[in-house]
């Protein structure tokens, strides 16, 4: 059943779908890792954090959209929050990234889209930013964008994605379950020549670890060879990359944001940044040569916000030590695994420009599979 959503903005009018799931791993007994998942298991079980998406499915080409992720419900700019980026493979254009980095701090939503609609998006936040009562005087803004490039099904020269479907994302952004598969930013995208899309998990840890959550959400675009949950499906289908098969010799990208109630400073966000690509390593990804691989990665704790203009000189904000990050990094290995695999699994078959049809992850297929390897629960 697809849910028809129609918006008018101005004199734009812009028509999104949302495509429903095809199903989740969970519900099919399938148990990645060995943390628990949070309640939604999704990004947004870590307090505070919300996700809007605005998908755009025109005619017979347009298939795009925009995916964006909120820290916290406040005036971001006016309290940052400890960021960091973390560049697997740099094909890419995440704008924004070296303040990041150089500040270690966030001061804008996140938003991700295709990648000729990145300056469209950096518009969009930019002028949310500056609408918001508090900023009157703000004269310089970070907006932070990421992308990956969905030509084969969407007609990206055409330029579809506008200010109003940013605006419209961040306004529709909530603490709900995040919808996954090909809706938002992953309408037109493909991972392992399968329909790729928006995926997200998160991880839970128990009161003895500091019970904190990790939450990722991920936009899939890559190639490589499949795996879920250690069961080589990809070349157990035949359908990998290099196997001169349609779909599977093209390069991609991975948009990985992770997000952590931890109280984690840049430092340690980078650290739980780079573990992030031993979970897209554990699917089977590559990192190809034109591939453009990131991770974002932010705490919400309200001790470490950074306040735009601060009544003292000296910050005095208590952080986790070294030696309690180990189950967080575990955490968002697991968590960014299972997302890239939800985005796969609730994605379904699309057919986009030139006519160009991408198939869903064939679950008939692939489930006996991971029952002749002894990975599905029930």
């Amino acid at each position: 059943m697809i849910k028809v959503l129609l918006s008018i903005f101005g004199f734009t009018l812009s028509l999104c779908w949302s495509v429903q799931a095809q199903t989740s791993p969970g519900e099919l007994g399938i148990n990645i890792g060995v943390m628990q998942p949070g309640v939604l298991n999704s990004i947004t079980d870590v307090p505070g954090v919300r996700v809007g998406q605005a998908t755009l499915i025109k005619g017979d080409s347009v298939r795009t959209g925009v995916t964006v992720i909120i820290p916290h419900a406040g005036n971001i700019f006016q309290q940052k929050v400890p960021a960091a980026v973390y560049v697997g493979n740099g094909f890419g254009k995440l704008a924004g990234s070296t303040q990041v980095n150089e500040l270690g701090n966030l001061e804008t939503p996140i938003a991700l889209t295709n990648t000729l609609a990145v300056p469209v998006a950096m518009q969009a936040l930019i002028d949310h930013t500056l609408s918001q009562a508090g900023n009157e005087r703000i004269f310089s803004v970070n907006a932070v964008v990421g992308e990956t490039n969905d030509s084969y099904l969407n007609d990206i020269r055409g330029l579809h994605v506008k200010k109003e479907d940013v605006q419209a994302a961040i306004n529709t952004a909530s603490t709900e379950k995040v919808q996954q598969g090909a809706v938002g930013a992953g309408t037109g995208t493909v991972c392992f020549g399968f329909k790729g899309g928006i995926g997200s998990s998160s991880r839970k840890l128990p009161a003895s670890l500091g019970g904190f959550t990790v939450g990722v959400l991920v936009q899939t675009n890559f190639g490589g060879v499949l795996q879920i949950n250690c069961v080589p499906v990809g070349k157990e289908l035949n359908k990998f990359s290099f196997s001169n098969q349609l779909l599977n010799n093209v390069d991609g990208s991975c948009m990985i944001v992770v997000a952590t109630d931890a109280p984690l400073d840049h430092r340690n966000l980078l650290r739980l940044a780079k573990r992030a690509m031993l979970g897209l390593g554990k699917t089977g990804g590559i990192a190809s040569n034109g591939s453009g691989d990131y991770v974002i990665a932010f705490s919400t704790a309200s001790s470490l916000r950074i306040p735009h203009q601060a009544d003292s000189a000296i910050l005095n904000t208590p952080m986790l030590q070294n030696d309690q990050v180990s189950p967080l990094f575990m955490a968002v290995i697991e968590a960014t695994e299972e997302a890239i695999i939800n985005s796969l699994f609730a994605a379904t078959t699309m057919k986009g420009k030139d006519g160009n049809t991408v198939e869903a992850l064939p679950l008939d297929k692939v489930i006996p599979l991971l029952k002749k390897y002894n990975r599905v629960a029930k």
